[in-house]
């Protein structure tokens, strides 16, 4: 409700609002009472939000087609924003900043550079309107007639109701590069949302699965992109990103007092520890796949 509400307070009206329910008749029948502002369909494809995303890019009509998460609220400017840079022909998608919505503070100990654990911009990505390999899934845009050539968000990716898988968009985004040479995806980070985190999104039995998990939804990538574009942006984040917030944890610590520092530093050992763990378990099952479930 709050999210289709936000859509209609944008500077730049949407051409329309479709909202996907995935394989839930009952919450159909509710969207459809009361989101009479929005077109309202089931998911028309296997259950997960791969799927879901597909059924509502089949039925959009703009020339751009927006993707905000269920549990998100656009900022007024939103589309606005991310309309930006589709003036440049070579632009296929863009996508912009999402803002936790925490269920009070901020939890001490969460590094800022793990808030992608709850679909959130990180530290680590830019600051400034740029070109980038993937954009993330809660607020991203993409070029209508991508779909023509590339085809749809694979379903082997992607969250499944609240099993913490992902990917998706990364994988279609690097898809994009590979099948269309020129192609942009670009960062605009004045186009922003924000997304909803619940109580047991801050937790650390969370924090971990959603790591193994997004090692295992990283080893389908590389199997279905290759491991060199598929791991492109991870080696820089494991190789640079993470290691200064080690450090900058480690100096709060030190010579701030803060044991929030130290503890922050051991929860991206830990994070980077899981994800890795989750990548092999991955990278081993795609090796025992039969050869013509292997990618050429």
């Amino acid at each position: 409700m709050a999210a289709v509400a936000s859509l209609r307070r944008q500077t730049l009206p949407p051409l329309e609002t479709i909202v996907v329910i995935d394989h839930n008749s009952e919450l159909a029948q509710q969207a459809l009472r009361e989101l009479a502002a929005a077109t309202v369909v089931e998911n028309a494809e296997t259950q997960g939000l791969s799927g879901a995303r597909n059924t509502g890019v089949r039925i959009a009509r703009g020339d751009v087609i927006a993707f905000l998460d269920d549990d998100a609220v656009a900022d007024d400017e939103w589309l606005e924003q991310l309309i930006r840079p589709y003036a440049d022909p070579s632009v296929m998608a863009v996508g912009g900043t999402i803002d936790p919505l925490w269920p009070g503070s901020r939890p001490p100990m969460l590094p800022a550079e793990f808030d992608w654990v709850v679909g959130c911009t990180y530290a680590g990505m830019p600051s400034d309107t740029t070109r980038v390999r993937n954009v993330i899934g809660a607020n991203m845009s993409l070029r209508r007639s991508v779909f023509d050539v590339v085809g749809g968000f694979r379903t082997d990716v992607g969250r499944v109701g609240t099993l913490p898988l992902g990917c998706e968009e990364t994988e279609l985004c690097i898809r994009v590069r590979q099948l269309m040479p020129g192609s942009q995806v670009i960062f605009e980070p004045r186009a922003r949302v924000g997304h909803r985190v619940t109580a047991d999104r801050t937790r650390w039995r969370y924090f971990r699965s959603r790591c193994y998990a997004e090692g295992l939804s990283k080893a389908v990538v590389s199997r279905h992109a290759g491991r060199e574009d598929g791991l492109e942006s991870e080696r820089a984040y494991a190789t640079r990103t993470l290691p200064r917030g080690v450090l900058r944890g480690i100096g709060d610590a030190l010579f701030r007092g803060q044991v929030a520092g130290l503890l922050r530093a051991t929860v991206i050992v830990g994070g980077l520890t899981w994800t890795v763990a989750g990548y092999a378990v991955g990278t081993a099952r795609t090796r025992r796949a039969r050869p013509d479930e292997r990618p050429t």
